[in-house]
């Protein structure tokens, strides 16, 4: 985990997490909830997760409003700061090792209001059904005029690209509303730190042969009301462009035996 962060408890953490139908101990779930900036919504998201009855986890990936003293309010999350902005996929990183010693699933949702917690109990049902898989929540309705212009072509943009990477076909390759089976993940060397991680996880699941499962959710986004979004086209356009083109040329050009041993090496980023 990395430097400068500040911590609730875990003695403040909910109670029991569900475990599988056949009794064993892999059927854990914790929430993760990575925040920057997010003051606005981050409280009404952080108690509708804790309802879940299972433990939240928030990571303030160095936010600079008024995020921190708002969840440290919130009573019974399990709390992480990052001194500075090390990017999103950094704060699910941070967050799936602090859910690691209490829990083998990481529930991600975003902290602007798009997902609705409730809705977890869908991906749930879906990861507890055949064997160990990433689960994303497939959004409904992003092609309303009322969705903001960059999540419609930003989606198209990822799916194609997941698919050309070897992520296979996906209809939502940029919700952030997902489950995560934590060792299977940490196995395979995601480098991105930012947006990119949730994209990347999607190939590299695809070259490990780790099934993705697509579940349908809800989406909030309400026309005219206030919204935290962090992308910003250019910078993120770039961004993307160099992950996809890391990973289409290592797909094409490097032999399979050798991007598995990449994939175990230490991140340098």
């Amino acid at each position: 985990m990395p430097d400068g962060f500040d911590q609730i408890p875990a003695s403040l953490l909910p109670g029991s997490v569900p475990d599988c139908k056949d009794g064993s101990t892999r059927g854990r779930f914790a929430v993760v909830i990575p925040v920057y900036n997010h003051a606005l919504n981050v409280e009404t998201v952080a108690r509708q997760a804790l309802k879940l009855g299972i433990p939240v986890v928030v990571v303030d990936d160095g936010s600079t409003d008024q995020t921190t003293d708002i969840v440290r309010r919130i009573p019974g999350l399990y709390f992480l700061r990052h001194a500075v902005n090390a990017g999103k996929g950094a704060a699910l990183l941070t967050g799936f090792e602090a859910a690691a010693a209490f829990a083998d699933w990481a529930i991600t949702i975003d902290a602007d209001g798009q997902h609705r917690p409730e809705e977890a109990a869908q991906l749930v049902a879906a990861a507890l059904e055949g064997p160990r898989a990433i689960i994303v929540g497939q959004r409904q309705g992003m092609l309303g005029r009322h969705v903001p212009w960059t999540s419609r072509f930003g989606r198209g943009f990822s799916n194609f690209w997941v698919r050309a990477a070897g992520g296979g076909r996906r209809a939502d390759s940029q919700s952030g509303f997902r489950i995560y089976p934590l060792p299977e993940v940490f196995a395979l060397g995601v480098k991105a730190r930012r947006f990119q991680f949730e994209v990347e996880v999607l190939a590299k699941a695809g070259w490990q042969g780790l099934p993705v499962k697509e579940v349908p959710v809800s989406v909030d986004y309400h026309p005219g009301a206030p919204r935290i979004s962090h992308f910003r086209p250019f910078v993120d356009f770039c961004r993307n462009s160099g992950t996809f083109s890391r990973l289409i040329f290592q797909r094409i050009l490097v032999p399979r035996a050798v991007r598995r041993r990449w994939q175990k090496m230490p991140d340098g980023d």
